[in-house]
């Protein structure tokens, strides 16, 4: 059995379907997210507080999205 080509993964895919996945060109799925810049930007925008509440904020906006 080690001898055997594993059936798994990316490379043992038919060639069509890792053309079909590649085009996709690594996009996330699930919507839209933002980029590191424009949560730097958010950041500099801040209006002050706690790390603690910047950091909710931040995972209740991801909740909405």
């Amino acid at each position: 059995m080690a001898n055997q080509p594993s059936k798994r993964g990316f490379a043992s895919m038919d060639e069509e379907k890792q053309r079909e996945i590649a085009s996709k060109g690594g996009k996330a799925g699930g919507g839209d997210h933002a980029t590191h810049e424009q949560h730097v930007a958010a950041g500099k925008q801040s209006s002050g507080g706690t790390h603690e509440q910047h950091v909710k904020a931040g995972q209740q906006s991801h909740k909405n999205t």
